[in-house]
């Protein structure tokens, strides 16, 4: 099997997730969420596209229910032992495989609870499943239970995002190497993606960020590229992915000479990280290192031109988005733990004179202060 930890690393998962249900009162959770199944146990698929659930009992018992195209993917990548396939044809509804199966499992009249809140669970299959079990069990959203645990990270996990960071620190010499006036976006691109996976990295949980010009402003992927012009700005945020962890970067680079606001937004930007950076102490609530950077932007006129979140926490992810919970914004009274991957981003986006400017990057929580998983200073980059 292709399992990038050991079973004793997954065992001790597995007995976090029991005690955890176990507190919560649950007999079984449903896991449709990719993360979880993949955290749990290796299992690494975008089967997750269609209907596919992980069944998992309060003793530990696992039965995963897929389709046929994944019954080797899950042989090949992960420790569960029992797959349950349900056959594609015309009018299929595995939501009725799934309730055969928890009768199978001695589930009948068990407190369920089910991961809601995933790309892995479409509504209209949420709605089949309560409609299916509405007389069966008593079902609960049990959604936050494992991004809970996933959110602080075992030594293992910490050593692939030390690996995904070199990766990203990769990919951004890549980018400064390429980016010039007269330069193709997409080359820039295509250097970045090539660093990665020549170092033996994954792709990506979402598309990497690239935008010259007016698009320097924006914090999406769109399609479509440009050459540089003599004086530009390029903003691009990306991630180096290893064994599906995760570290983020971002950066405006400015092309030629950078404008008065281009110095006057970096200084906002680089002040506000390290207000952010000071502000990542164990045991203060996330919403600290929100309020830092609020403050500092917020004092500097730039209330208007930034983000209502300044961050994230990272681990193993899959597509559409590497963004994990917690995030980072006002109110988010979760505490930061040691261990834990944090992603800090300065976004400033000035529409009125048409300047960008951004910076961030990615941590490891100690009780010693936060650790950058880059290399590279904050240093504005001019080419």
């Amino acid at each position: 099997m292709a399992l990038h930890f050991t079973r004793r690393e997954y065992r001790a998962r597995m007995d976090r997730l029991t005690k955890a249900m176990g507190e919560a009162g649950l007999d079984c959770m449903l896991l449709f969420s990719q993360e979880s199944m993949y955290w749990l146990t290796g299992y690494d698929t975008f089967g997750f596209c269609f209907f596919q659930c992980l069944v998992v009992k309060a003793d530990g018992e696992m039965v995963l229910l897929t389709r046929a195209p994944d019954l080797r993917q899950a042989r090949h990548t992960s420790i569960i032992e029992a797959i349950v396939i349900w056959t594609d044809r015309g009018g299929a509804d595995p939501s009725q495989d799934l309730h055969k199966l928890l009768g199978d499992m001695n589930l009948v009249g068990a407190g369920i609870g089910v991961e809601y809140d995933t790309v892995g669970l479409t509504g209209a299959a949420a709605k089949r499943i309560d409609q299916r079990l509405a007389n069966f069990a008593t079902l609960s959203d049990a959604s936050a239970v494992i991004p809970a645990l996933r959110s602080i990270k075992s030594k293992a996990e910490l050593d692939c995002a030390r690996k995904a960071g070199e990766l990203a620190d990769a990919a951004l010499d890549a980018a400064v190497a390429k980016t010039a006036a007269g330069a193709f976006e997409g080359d820039i691109l295509a250097a970045m993606h090539s660093a990665i996976f020549a170092a033996g990295g994954d792709y990506p949980g979402n598309e990497f960020i690239i935008g010259s010009a007016e698009d320097a402003l924006l914090c999406r992927y769109k399609s479509g590229r440009r050459k540089l012009s003599t004086n530009d700005q390029l903003t691009l945020e990306w991630a180096g992915s290893w064994a599906r962890y995760h570290a983020a970067m971002m950066r405006t680079i400015i092309v030629g000479k950078p404008t008065a606001r281009h110095q006057e937004l970096y200084e906002a930007a680089s002040a506000a990280l390290l207000a952010v950076q000071d502000a990542m102490v164990v045991g203060n609530p996330i919403s600290h290192m929100f309020d830092a950077h609020a403050k500092v932007l917020d004092d500097a006129g730039l209330t208007r031109h930034r983000l209502n979140a300044c961050g994230y926490s990272l681990g193993a992810s899959f597509t559409p988005c590497w963004m994990d919970a917690p995030m980072i914004y006002a109110g988010n009274e979760t505490a930061i733990a040691a261990n834990m991957v944090l992603f800090t981003h300065m976004i400033i986006a000035d529409s009125e004179s048409g300047t960008a400017m951004t910076l961030g990057r990615s941590y490891i929580t100690s009780a010693n202060g936060p650790q950058s998983l880059s290399r590279h200073e904050i240093d504005l980059i001019v080419v």
